[in-house]
């Protein structure tokens, strides 16, 4: 059995300091987090007098009691558009996969607690991404509405790639994917289409508002004066139009009866179950990640560290040890599941990239899902490398990675820098699944690289003309690009931009990848009962 033995001393002062840092950097993007849930906090007594449950509250009461949930893209938008303190990232959504009656599905439910659920330019985003995930993993959709639709200070952003929502919604339905409506209180004007093509709707009495044009609108378009409950609410739709196919009397009857649903489906009947094979813990406690990388990504490690802390039984079969030592490839199982890892211990050299692209193919060929474990300053450059067919190598790499047939799921666990991101699965690549650690660092290059870029143009620039910058440019210069290059490329501004689907904890690595890993799986056998046009609302 190829073990990997630790060369890692938990006494050591270097890994006392590493384990600092990495809890500091947990400790900020945490603090992050609590932000968002103390603004909601504080539409408690609101929520209260309404009767209503706040919408974690529901969230919690879908679920299956102690099942795994994953939140995904918590930090979607910090402190981006509006959002001046942090308060309101999140893009005016919850998005998760968890467990309703033994059926894995997918969770969205509006923050209404924040800016009563308004949807940011980065909310809508993060929506369409959780579509792409329920249709990769052909998972059924849950959502909990209760929305003051797009903020219509970002139409011009929001407006017409907010439609794709909206077709995917028809497509997924089409694909045989079912999604569930509860509508807790307003989603009106094009959130209406919400409900209106989603496959079930639950609509809550006397809470629920659902129209293409509110009672305003509509007097001012036609004169018409009607009310709310007249125009859309829960008891009109249940009744008259049939948008609502139940009529729930609060937020808890709504949950319950969306649960019914979901138990009414037989959904796991359908899927072949795999065999249940013992496994063993990682040999190392996986607490030590915190100390075995350090926290400044210019600092190397082993990768090979890292595997060892989340493998089953630390076991791991390396490809091609000897041929390439920068970028490790190799086989293990996480809770039983066959897997492979593609880990960077420098820049991706020629041979590193013809390793891994070879790698890549057998991974195709013995359905194998592969991890990546992105800390890389990208393609190695230079003389020799250029010599050596950098460029083509590196390209066999990235078409393999493109074109991998089967699922790929990332980690940015260090830095992610230039192509280096995109041989090793970066988000444009579509994995199925890519997640951060907080230390992570993601950019085309680094800033200090970047600022003596433009520093030796600058001056060659000057040089050409004949004279020389202005006393104290180019030092302004230089410092400018460092500081623009180290804000943005940290972790907590990466996950804002949606180039992950969340930051984790380190410590969360190993359950995370179990829990992908089983997602991915299903998929692969599961097979859907698909239409032409999606089911209709009649």
């Amino acid at each position: 059995m190829p073990v990997i033995e630790s060369q890692i001393d938990t006494r050591s002062d270097e890994y006392k300091r590493s384990r600092e840092g990495m809890l500091a950097a947990i400790e900020e993007f945490r603090a992050a987090e609590q932000v968002v849930q103390a603004m909601a906090d504080k539409a408690r007594p609101r929520f209260r007098k309404r009767k209503q449950l706040m919408p974690r509250e529901r969230i919690a009461l879908l679920l299956d009691p102690g099942a795994p949930f994953l939140e995904l893209m918590a930090l979607a938008g910090y402190r981006m558009h509006d959002d001046r303190d942090g308060s309101g990232a999140g893009g005016g959504g919850i998005v998760g996969i968890g467990y309703v009656e033994g059926v894995r599905c997918v969770v969205s439910a509006s923050n209404s607690a924040v800016k009563g659920g308004t949807v940011a330019p980065a909310g809508q985003r993060k929506g369409q991404r959780m579509q792409q995930v329920v249709m990769e993993n052909k998972l059924p959709l849950i959502y909990l509405v209760e929305s003051g639709g797009a903020n219509l200070l970002y139409q011009a952003e929001i407006f017409v790639p907010g439609g794709r929502g909206f077709a995917n919604q028809a497509r997924m339905s089409a694909m045989g994917i079912p999604q569930v409506t509860v509508v807790h209180g307003s989603s009106t004007a094009g959130g209406a289409y919400l409900p209106g093509l989603s496959d079930y709707v639950i609509m809550v009495r006397n809470q629920a508002k659902v129209f293409l044009a509110g009672p305003p609108l509509l007097k001012a378009a036609t004169g018409e004066v009607a009310t709310d409950e007249d125009l859309g609410g829960a008891e009109m739709h249940s009744t008259i139009s049939g948008v609502s196919e139940w009529l729930a009397e609060n937020d808890a009857d709504g949950i319950r009866l969306a649960r019914e649903v979901v138990r009414k489906w037989r959904w796991n009947d359908h899927a072949p179950q795999p065999p249940q094979r013992p496994f063993s813990e990682p040999l190392y406690d996986i607490d030590e990640l915190c100390g075995v990388v350090p926290p400044d990504y210019r600092q190397p490690y082993d990768v090979r560290e890292v595997i060892a802390r989340v493998v089953d039984g630390s076991d791991f079969l390396e490809f091609k040890a000897l041929y390439d030592q920068q970028t490790i490839c190799g086989w293990a199982e996480i809770e039983a599941q066959p897997v492979a890892f593609i880990g960077n211990n420098g820049p991706i050299t020629t041979r590193g990239a013809t390793k891994a692209a070879q790698f890549i193919q057998l991974c195709c060929q013995s359905g194998t899902p592969i991890v990546y474990l992105q800390n890389t300053t990208g393609y190695m450059v230079g003389t020799e490398s250029e010599k050596g067919g950098i460029v083509k190598h590196g390209s066999k790499m990235i078409q393999a990675v493109a074109n991998a047939t089967v699922p790929q799921i990332t980690i940015v666990i260090g830095g992610s820098f230039g192509a280096g991101n995109y041989g090793m699965c970066g988000r444009a690549y579509d994995p199925r699944f890519i997640f951060a650690w907080p230390n992570s660092r993601t950019a085309v290059m680094g800033g200090e690289q970047a600022a003596t870029v433009m520093k030796i143009v600058t001056e060659q620039k000057y040089a050409r003309e004949g004279g020389e910058p202005p006393a104290g440019m180019v030092e302004k210069m230089y410092k400018g690009i460092v500081e623009q290059f180290d804000r943005e490329s940290t972790a907590l501004y990466s996950t804002a931009h949606l180039w992950d689907d969340g930051l984790i904890d380190p410590r969360d690595t190993r359950r995370v990848l179990a829990f992908t890993l089983s997602i991915a799986r299903e998929a692969m056998v599961r097979k859907l009962r698909p239409s032409t046009f999606g089911v209709a609302r009649m």
